[in-house]
């Protein structure tokens, strides 16, 4: 989690808008979003984000096949999965696999690094982009180049991987010829699949047996939780890549990053003339090479150099440039300690809409909770709490017990402790309210739910 507090594990870096007005997530799926060269594509998701993946997708009108994984088990298996169902719908398929969170700027150049990388992939190669290193990081793997494939066009065998190396082993590798491993590679699902069943057996069976007995759920497609979870965890790199003798590199420029802290956020960005990113309600003054974010509250810097700082509703980091990807330890350490802001975000999103706690104290909790247009929560009761809605915009039909009603803007509406109640949105347009709990306890899991339109019983 080195992009907390922006991004933590309740809602990750591939759901942020954080290069752009789209999301990592949803740039990705753009980038083969075109049926003349590519199928629909498939998306391996956690099940936890399942309805904001779909959300995102659907903004951009992107219909994917949404496979979810019931845990987590590292790319390997989500990626032997994809492959499973690549090959379900092709025995001649070949996968282009996409990292969900990474910026690659160029989308021209890294669809031409893939079309030169084809003819290697349909020979049977597993062929991964080698990025043309910038500058000497220890932030990213290396690829040591090895001999031309025959009739391989510019691609390479691989001769070695190197896993982040420190600056000066960066540097001497760089003066050799080796490029960045950006971790979007091309292949026959077949061929992928093989090498992943040859090395990690105990990677590939489980994948390909979750596949076999996947069941639909809603517009989802289940991987089969018991096989999912018997898959040992790996990275594909660790699994495949590092050990396979198929390895090949299609070097390439496309303006690639992983992304992978506010540092490296800072160097794509767009910086004023002292060298400052400003995004969001900020500003600096006497101020150098900063990389400043606020989502919320107005953020001013004054007589500082080389600086992170982050604030969010809930969290502000400080720290600086060069010791920015400490902070995946310091989220460790809070999350140890059971600080809830270390993994879950303040705006907690649902399939219906969203909430965000605005204040809290010890027998009382508010809300402002946002319902989009045609969504409803479900039919549910509470044995520790009372709820007072108040709305705020929009219109809202409101069930308790028996009795359905409509509920304007600046009407309240109160749901005693134990009814049976249900929110929908009645308009068009988002529905706003602010709900006041009371009561002895008052957390999340104090729900009993009757009826839901999103099998969440």
């Amino acid at each position: 989690m080195r992009l907390w507090p922006s991004s933590r594990e309740s809602y990750p870096k591939q759901f942020l808008p954080l290069a752009g007005d789209n999301t990592l997530l949803q740039d990705a799926a753009l980038r083969v979003n075109d049926p003349d060269r590519f199928e629909q594509p498939i998306v391996v998701a956690n099940h936890e984000h399942r309805f904001i993946a779909a959300e995102q997708l659907g903004q951009i009108g992107v219909a994917a096949l949404l496979a979810l994984e019931p845990v987590r088990r590292d790319s390997a298996a989500a990626i032997g999965a994809a492959a499973a169902l690549a090959l379900k719908r092709d025995p001649e398929a070949v996968v282009l696999v996409l990292a969900s969170d990474h910026v690659i700027a160029d989308t021209a150049g890294f669809l031409a690094a893939v079309d030169r990388g084809l003819p290697a992939a349909l020979a049977g190669r597993i062929v991964t982009f080698g990025v043309r290193p910038s500058t000497a990081t220890s932030r990213y793997g290396y690829i040591r180049v090895g001999a031309p494939l025959e009739d391989g066009g510019d691609v390479m065998g691989v001769e070695a991987f190197v896993e982040k190396p420190d600056r000066a082993a960066a540097e001497r590798l760089i003066a050799e010829g080796c490029v960045w491993n950006s971790g979007n590679f091309l292949a026959r699902a077949e061929t992928l699949l093989s090498e992943l069943d040859r090395l990690a057996p105990g990677i590939a069976g489980p994948a390909v047996a979750a596949v076999e007995r996947a069941s639909r759920d809603l517009d989802f497609l289940r991987l089969d939780a018991e096989s999912f979870a018997a898959a040992d965890k790996g990275s594909i790199d660790y699994a495949v890549m590092e050990r396979t003798p198929l390895a090949a590199v299609a070097p390439a420029e496309f303006g690639w990053s992983d992304v992978g802290g506010w540092s490296a956020l800072w160097d794509i960005a767009e910086r004023d003339a002292a060298g400052n990113a400003l995004i969001g309600p900020t500003a600096a003054a006497d101020s150098r090479n900063c990389y400043v974010r606020s989502e919320k509250h107005f953020t001013a810097l004054v007589g500082v150099d080389d600086l992170v700082v982050v604030s969010t509703g809930d969290a502000v980091l400080v720290t600086t440039r060069e010791r920015s990807d400490e902070v995946k330890d310091l989220v460790a350490r809070l999350a140890a300690e059971g600080e809830g802001t270390a993994t879950q975000a303040a705006l907690v999103h649902r399939p219906w809409g969203s909430y965000q706690v605005i204040d809290q104290g010890g027998r009382f909790q508010v809300k402002r909770i946002t319902v989009k247009a045609g969504r409803k929560l479900s039919l549910q009761s509470h044995a520790h709490r009372a709820e007072h809605w108040v709305v705020v915009r929009g219109e809202a039909r409101v069930t308790i017990d028996d009795q359905i009603r409509l509920v304007q803007e600046n009407e309240s509406v109160y749901i005693p402790l134990g009814a049976r109640h249900r929110l929908e949105n009645a308009g068009e347009q988002p529905l706003d309210l602010i709900e006041v709990q009371s009561g002895a306890y008052l957390g999340e899991d104090d729900i009993v739910r009757y009826e839901d339109d999103y099998r969440r019983l």
